[in-house]
């Protein structure tokens, strides 16, 4: 696989996985999706590299193990950028997995600090982050549907404490009044965040506009995570 790829991303789950595949190919990128990272086809001209997984409910080593090997695969093969794609609405459990899948790929990059942009911001879907609380439309995430989730029930809405259950590393919040003034300033405030020790942050997100400075902010890092919508940007 040539150097120029852009972006090696790992999904959770197989159809968040196709839909960030889609949204890439959408904007004109060439886009590979693999379910076993073992497959990547070695000249493969591909831009951007997306590799499913079924980690989001998987035992905490389990998921661990399986995005090391496709960290370490999409390393080898080139790419620029590790993007983590996970659900809109923060699916985890109470220990994890977005907090140790991110810190597999923080320790395989030498420790970058990344941003955490689950927001999907289409009226359609509506999911935004305010103040570092999810909003499911106009409710807060632990006030909607999701708490009801057998398999990942989110009772709580404040997603820095959630992340910061999942991780030793320190997280904090780029706010909206960072995020309204362009990517400029998120990159500034995230460098501010860095020099106090904090890692890992969470990024309030209200507007497609939001997430196309977000994206702007973050393009060249050797880390990002986050729903599809901000990679459509």
């Amino acid at each position: 696989m040539p150097k120029s790829l852009l972006m090696g991303a790992i999904g959770d789950d197989l159809t968040g996985s196709v839909e960030l595949a889609g949204l890439r190919a959408a904007g004109r990128m060439c886009v590979s999706l693999y379910t076993d990272p073992e497959a990547i086809v070695p000249n493969d001209s591909s831009d951007a590299v997306v590799i499913a997984q079924r980690s989001r409910v998987a035992p905490v080593e389990e998921a661990r193990a399986a995005f090391t090997r496709c960290a370490d695969r999409l390393l080898q093969a080139g790419a620029r950028q590790l993007f983590f794609k996970y659900c809109a609405t923060f699916d985890s459990l109470p220990t994890g997995n977005i907090g140790p899948c991110a810190d597999v790929l923080a320790d395989r990059l030498g420790d970058p600090a990344a941003l955490f942009c689950p927001a999907y911001a289409d009226p359609d879907v509506d999911r935004t982050v305010y103040r570092g609380h999810m909003f499911v439309g106009d409710r807060l995430l632990s006030n909607s549907p999701k708490r009801f989730d057998p398999l990942t029930p989110m009772t709580e809405s404040d997603l820095v404490k959630v992340l910061q259950a999942q991780t030793a590393r320190r997280v904090g919040l780029v706010p909206l009044s960072a995020v309204a003034s362009g990517p400029d300033t998120i990159r500034r405030y995230m460098q501010r965040l860095q020099t106090s020790g904090i890692r890992y942050a969470i990024v309030d997100t209200l507007t497609e506009d939001h997430l196309r400075d977000i994206a702007r902010a973050t393009w060249d890092w050797p880390l990002m995570t986050g729903g599809a919508s901000v990679v459509a940007h």
